[in-house]
């Protein structure tokens, strides 16, 4: 009894410092990139069992920084379009680009989400397109679509305007 308390605690941690379990990203990951759980894990950079116990709440959280922007990273390669096409190549690819990444954590490059979410797209956006393929993209969609053809446009100056 006294493990479910702290498994649905640091599930509520998960979902306050996170936005939501871990296990749930975790598993979306794993579609997404169609591989095991074991697999994920080394290109994290954690353990298999380390990952095993975040996702099911018995940890609450990645202690290693540079584990969780390797997590994010690979949030944000799922959007690269041969990725989200399922192309085997371009899974690889990425696979192999955040394996090998050693990412820099600090306060100046932690990505922090706005209270709209804004500039949480930008990075991404910018991954994908150059800014001038954002800047064309805007100007196709300005008619029907006014309120994302301003976030292309925000995304490709990198400012709020």
């Amino acid at each position: 009894m006294a493990e479910s308390k702290n498994v649905q605690r640091n599930l509520a941690l998960q979902r306050q410092w996170y936005g939501e379990p871990l296990g749930d990203r975790v598993r979306r990951l794993v579609v997404a990139f169609r591989i095991s759980q074991a697999q994920l894990a080394e290109v994290l950079g954690i353990s298999a069992p380390m990952l095993s116990q975040v996702m099911s709440g018995r940890r609450a959280k990645i202690g290693n920084p540079s584990v969780l922007a390797r997590l994010v990273m690979l949030e944000r390669k799922v959007l690269i379009p041969g990725v989200a096409a399922g192309e085997s190549d371009a899974i690889k690819q990425a696979l192999e680009d955040v394996r090998h990444s050693r990412p820099s954590v600090g306060r100046d490059n932690l990505p922090v989400k706005q209270a709209n979410g804004e500039e949480a797209a930008w990075p991404v956006l910018r991954e994908v397109a150059r800014p001038s393929e954002l800047e064309a993209a805007a100007s196709l969609l300005e008619g029907r679509y006014p309120a994302l053809a301003q976030l292309l446009r925000r995304a490709a100056n990198g400012d709020s305007e």
